[in-house]
């Protein structure tokens, strides 16, 4: 499960996984998401919040639906933000950078604010 805020005002999605994702969190994401891209055209980033790590797919149809989420949004997001403390986040950054047009940057768990300020650019 993916709990999610939108904030509009700065065009930040803020994400925290809190159990095994199901693919119903992607179309829950979508749902909040689209309109927000329709109307202004991109996210200036996210804000994963996963302090424990990852906590993986209930599912393959789960983890399918996560990889569908992020080919069909991650062109329209400029910053995707990491804040853990787990090292697979280290090889998420250097990874998802051949795959997603984001740019990815990893921080340590109870950073979200550090993150923030560097996905609005200050």
């Amino acid at each position: 499960m993916i709990e999610h805020t939108l904030d509009t005002q700065n065009g930040i999605l803020h994400l925290h996984p809190g159990s095994a994702l199901q693919a119903s969190d992607f179309v829950e994401l979508a749902s909040v998401v689209d309109p927000y891209l329709e109307g202004h055209g991109e996210l200036k980033g996210v804000i994963i919040e996963a302090p424990a790590g990852f906590p993986g797919w209930d599912s393959f149809g789960a983890m399918a639906a996560h990889f569908r989420f992020v080919r069909e949004h991650h062109r329209r997001i400029r910053k995707i933000a990491v804040v853990t403390d787990t090292h697979l986040a280290d090889v998420a950054e250097k990874l998802g950078s051949h795959f997603i047009a984001a740019t990815i940057k990893h921080f340590p768990a109870g950073q979200a604010a550090e993150a923030e300020r560097w996905v609005l650019g200050a």
